[in-house]
Parts: structure tokens; C-alpha cells; sequence
């Protein structure tokens, strides 16, 4: 058997066991895996707009708002007015969210310890370097260079049969 068969189904089922397991300790600080990658995000793009951390997130904007107001209720992060465009914001985090970041970075750790537990530091790295290799391909078949089927001044013989029968119709 191809042992490349099930790759699909095995990339899917590591990751949500992962998340499933990442968002268990999550629950130990109070926090969802969202206000997480909220938090994460925020941390490496200070003064972002909340449409550009919906993006970054890849959260919904009506749901970004609502986890915005909660977080901001609970003073981890600022509403700030953008000074270049009055009827926007940019987000930054409060000081009370670094001790935060500090637990997320703890619990991904225990997660990933967890999740490669009995593999070794070489069998990890390799694997590392593998799926870098294979999230460039999806990447790159993604590009929107990629997606779209080449132009060629040539039809394809079908169209030129197809052409060719309308016209023969229309005479």
C-alpha cells in the first residue's frame, strides 16, 4: 500500500488533535484558542487595524469585534484612534497581556512536547524541514499565478472544432 494514500487524511487529524489539545490547556488560563491567536498576532503586529487581525487570524469580522470588546473589557488590549485615518482604530495589547503571552508560549510548548513525545530531536528537524518543503508546494499552487489556467492565442482543438461547427450552422 502507498503510504502517501492516506496523507491528507493523517495532516488533518494531527492537526485537530493538536488544537483539540492546545485549546484543553487554553482552558486551564481561561483563554480559547482564538483570544490565543488573537493574542499571538497582536503581539507581532502592534497597532494593526481589527480588519487586518481578522485577516491575519482568519476570524470572521462580526466575531472579531465581539472577542475585541470581551478583551478589551478585561484590559489586554487598547483601542487607539489611527492618526492618519479619524474613522479608524489600531489595536495594541496592555501590559496585563504579557504575563498571557508568556502562559500561551508555555502551553504551545507543552502541546508540541506532548504531541512529539518518544520522536527525536533529528526525526523532529527532519520532519521540520519536510513539511516547510511541502507547505511551500501548497503555497505556491495556491499563488494566484498558479491558479489561473494559462493564456494561449491558440485554441485548444476542441474550441476549434466547436468554432468551426457554428460557423458551418450559420452558413
Amino acid at each position: 500500500m502507498d503510504p502517501l494514500k492516506n496523507v491528507g487524511f493523517l495532516l488533518k487529524d494531527v492537526t485537530r488533535r493538536f488544537t483539540v489539545r492546545f485549546e484543553q490547556h487554553a482552558r486551564e488560563i481561561s483563554l480559547t484558542l482564538v483570544q490565543c491567536k488573537l493574542l499571538l498576532q497582536l503581539e507581532k503586529n502592534e497597532g494593526v487595524s481589527q480588519a487586518r487581525l481578522a485577516e491575519l487570524t482568519d476570524v470572521e469580522p462580526m466575531m472579531m469585534v465581539r472577542m475585541l470588546d470581551r478583551m478589551e473589557a478585561d484590559k489586554l488590549l487598547e483601542r487607539r484612534d489611527d492618526p492618519s485615518d479619524r474613522r479608524a482604530r489600531r489595536l495594541y495589547l496592555t501590559s496585563k497581556a504579557k504575563p498571557l503571552l508568556e502562559e500561551v508560549d508555555r502551553i504551545a510548548q507543552l502541546t508540541r512536547a506532548e504531541i512529539f513525545a518518544g520522536i527525536g530531536k533529528v526525526e523532529r528537524e527532519q520532519f521540520m524541514r519536510v513539511l516547510e518543503r511541502v507547505h511551500e508546494n501548497a503555497c505556491a499552487l495556491s499563488a494566484p499565478e498558479a491558479a489561473a489556467p494559462p493564456q494561449t492565442t491558440d485554441p485548444s482543438p476542441a474550441r476549434r472544432i466547436r468554432g468551426a461547427s457554428r460557423a458551418a450552422t450559420a452558413k
